[in-house]
Parts: C-alpha cells; structure tokens; sequence
C-alpha cells in the first residue's frame, strides 16, 4: 500500500495540520497514490482542499462541497481546477460525465447518504471507479474512555467527530448496490492505538485551534525541528498495512 511513496506524508500533513488529523490524513494520501483517477476527476466533499493539495501532484477537476467558508480556503489552496459550492445529492453535473470519483472521509458525515451516493453514481461514467474511506463499525467501541464511560462516551465522541455512519462493509455494500455501482474491493486500516492517538488528539489539539482562529495557521512554526518529538510520534502509528481490526475502511467501487 504504497510504503515507498516518493512523498513523506506524515510530515507533509502534520506540518500543516492538527497531528491526530495529519495521522489519519497521512496513511489515506498514501493510498491514493496507486490508484488511477482518469480524468475528469471528481472529488466529493472536497473541504479546504487541504488533503487534494497535498495528495495529488496535478490539480483535480472538480471539487464540490456544500460550505461556503470551505469553498473559501480551498481557493487558496489550488488544488481544482474548478470549485463548485452545491450539496452532492443535487449537482448541476451533467449524467455521465466523470471518468472517476473520491470522497474522502467525507461520506460518513452526511445524513441523506443515499441521496448523494444515487447523484454520484448518475454523474459518474459507466464503469467510472469511486473511492471513499470511512470509520467502520469497530470505530467507536475501540475509544480508550470508553471503557470508563461506556456508551455514553462513544455517542458523545459520534458528536464530536459528527458522524453519522460507523457501518460495517456490509451495510455499505447494500448502499453502493441500490445507488448505482458494485463493490470492487475494500480494506480495513488504522489499528485501535492509533485510533486511540486521534481520540486523545482532539483533547490536546487545543492550542492547535486556538492558533488557527488567532493567525489563520494550525501549525505557527512548521519546521523539522519543531515537530521533531510529535512527527516521530505519530510516524510509528501511520502505517498503511490492512488491518483486520481497522478502525476505518477504504473502498473501491465502480458504477455498473
């Protein structure tokens, strides 16, 4: 899965972002780096452009999100060729258009999922790939304080993460079906420790919030030296290898 990509994207991530994020961001950039993507290519849920500009060395097609203050940053990131601000179950896309499609850790946020999955699926082209990843169904119950608080704690952290679909593949499987494609392959990745590493980052990346809302930056001073102790920390937990206790799953399906 990519162990010898050419880019080190653990630095390449935490240098720009939240560690407990750049963790997770930095195994899922590595995925996509031997996946073809045939152009035009459409991203959906594209956020800041954070992870597109850091990811892929050639600008994407299209990069669709709902949010107007997302639409803004990823501007200057400049990692599409084109932004669309629109929800992803009613785009103005015509039917068959793209040669390819991702979404990443977007579609467990989103609550009429099947709505946007059908939409995907109309604008992508017949036999057009779609990759996603999202936390699976083992995700919240692997949660360190869980053990202390029980269930109470796992619905309280779906909050803080805003999700909405922890599912199994199976589950997933049957959406992507009535949508539209067929399930290719897919994988499990992201051990419980390294889960556990993102829960507790969202506590200690305090500072991190309050130096983007102060200075517009996550990261005030993005050199090796600074990260040193944090990059080495987190590299150990970065591994790409699949998991058959993952906490989070890759897809790959295609439009029938």
């Amino acid at each position: 899965m990519s162990e010898n990509s050419p880019k080190d994207f653990v630095f390449l991530q935490v240098s720009s972002i939240p560690y407990f994020r750049a963790l997770l961001r930095a195994v899922e950039s590595s995925y996509y780096q031997d996946l073809p993507l045939p152009a035009p290519v459409y991203d959906v849920g594209c956020g800041d452009g954070h992870f597109a500009s850091l990811t892929f060395d050639q600008k994407l097609d299209v990069g669709l999100d709902p949010w107007r203050f997302s639409m803004k940053e990823a501007k200057q990131y400049d990692a599409y060729k084109l932004l669309v601000e629109a929800d992803g179950a009613q785009t103005p896309f015509p039917s068959n258009y793209f040669a390819s499609g991702l979404s990443n850790s977007v579609l467990e946020h989103i609550p009429h999922i099947d709505a946007v999955l059908k939409e995907t699926a109309r604008v992508l082209q017949p036999n057009a790939p779609f990759y996603f990843c999202v936390p699976n169904d083992t995700h919240f119950k692997q949660l360190s304080l869980r053990k202390i608080f029980g269930k109470p704690y796992e619905i309280w952290f779906q909050k803080i993460q805003r999700v909405r679909h922890a599912d199994s593949p199976a589950v997933w499987e049957e959406r992507l079906e009535r949508a539209g494609f067929r399930l290719e392959r897919h994988w499990n990745y992201f051990s419980p420790a390294a889960l556990r590493v993102l829960e507790w980052g969202h506590y200690f990346g305090v500072p991190s919030v309050l130096a983007k809302a102060l200075t517009g930056k996550w990261i005030l001073s993005p050199t090796k030296w600074n990260l040193y102790f944090t990059e080495r920390f987190i590299r150990k937990y970065a591994s790409t290898e699949a998991l058959e206790n993952g906490t989070y799953t890759f897809y790959i399906a295609r439009k029938k």
